[in-house]
Formats: C-alpha cells, sequence, structure tokens
C-alpha cells in the first residue's frame, strides 16, 4: 500500500508540474554603448511584446551590454513565471517596471562586450532548461572591447536561436557598406558554427508570430 501510495503522489505531482518541454526561454541584451544608448526605447517597446507573448512557465530576462557583460549584475529584469493567471499578470507588471527603472536610469557605456552578454545569456538559460531558448541581440553588433578582455571563446549554442534587432548602420558603414555586411556574416558564422540558428530582423513589424 505504501509503494503505490508514492506512485500516485508521483503522478500527481507531475501532472501538476508546468510542462517544461514546451515552456520558453527568452534572454534579451539591450546595447547601452554610444549613441545606441538613444535607441532604448525602441528595445522597450520590444521587451513589452516579448512581456505579452510569454506565458506560464516560461522564463525572461533582459540585460544590458556594457562594458564587461559577462556577469549576473547586468541583469535589470528576470523572471519565470508562475503557472497562476493572475500571478503571472502581477510578475509581469513588476518585470515593466523594473524595466521603466532600467529605461529611465541607463547610461552609455564605453565599451560593448556583446560576447561576454552572450556567454551569459547562455548560461542563464541553460540553467532554465526552458523547452526553446531564444537569445534577443538589440544592438549594431559592433563590438568593443576594453584593453585586457578575452573573448575568443567557443560557445556551446545547440538548441538556442539567436535574434539580432535594429541591427542600425553606423555612420562608417554608410561610406563603406561592406564593414555592415561583414559584421552581420562574422556573427552569423560564429553562431552557425557553434550550433546555434541566426536571424536578423531591423523592420521590428517582423516580431509579430515570433515567439
Amino acid at each position: 500500500m505504501k509503494s503505490l501510495t508514492i506512485v500516485i503522489l508521483g503522478l500527481v505531482l507531475s501532472s501538476c508540474a508546468p510542462d517544461q518541454a514546451r515552456s520558453s526561454g527568452v534572454y534579451m541584451l539591450v546595447d547601452t554603448s554610444g549613441t545606441y544608448r538613444e535607441e532604448i526605447q525602441k528595445a522597450q517597446q520590444i521587451i513589452r511584446y516579448t512581456l505579452s507573448r510569454l506565458d506560464a512557465a516560461d522564463t525572461f530576462a533582459v540585460a544590458r551590454v556594457d562594458t564587461g557583460s559577462f556577469s549576473e549584475k547586468d541583469i535589470v529584469a528576470k523572471m519565470t513565471f508562475d503557472d497562476r493567471p493572475s500571478t503571472v499578470n502581477r510578475q509581469k507588471r513588476l518585470f515593466a517596471e523594473q524595466v521603466q527603472t532600467f529605461v529611465n536610469d541607463a547610461k552609455s557605456s564605453a565599451y560593448t562586450d556583446i560576447t561576454g552578454g552572450l556567454l551569459q545569456a547562455v548560461e542563464y538559460l541553460n540553467e532554465k532548461e526552458p523547452g526553446a531558448k531564444t537569445v534577443l541581440i538589440f544592438s549594431d553588433l559592433k563590438e568593443d572591447l576594453q584593453e585586457g578582455y578575452i573573448r575568443d571563446i567557443e560557445f556551446n549554442l545547440d538548441g538556442f536561436e539567436i535574434i539580432a534587432l535594429n541591427v542600425t548602420k553606423l555612420r562608417s558603414d554608410n561610406v563603406d557598406p561592406r564593414e555592415y555586411l561583414t559584421r552581420l556574416d562574422e556573427w552569423q558564422t560564429k553562431v552557425e558554427k557553434s550550433g546555434g540558428s541566426w536571424k536578423v530582423i531591423n523592420d521590428l513589424d517582423g516580431l509579430e508570430g515570433l515567439l
């Protein structure tokens, strides 16, 4: 009888647990370097859209890209949503408030450690173990590392979808468009060689149906 009770209890607990295989995990990196700080309102729109698409048991985190981004201190908001609708709504409001504080107080960074931010994103989502893993990178993709920072590191992006958003063209890109195209090609190669999938969305209307 005792063993039967344990079996029944296990079935009940498994039926109540969120379906992890169907859950989504999204980690968004927001570039705050140089003039990209001026684009932060667009980033906030994307964050709001993403919040509206996520549901119970999904995970969402937003982090800044700055001088040294391989750090949990750069995560400005993070949440794994509950399975109760009323609690999810409260969590989303809190998340939006934390993002608003970040938008209001964000300062321009002198350097752009995109690789460190991506490494942090991979570590975070692997720990949460969602069924689908997506990293959104809101940046011009121009990495600029402070002297002494080493980012020649191999990724393991199996199961990850990496999406570059709002990849604005720099002033130098207008002079030589090859710089812009090369930047995109280099990131695509890096991601795909590491086992991930790569996509670029510059028209933010293209977010519809993304998540």
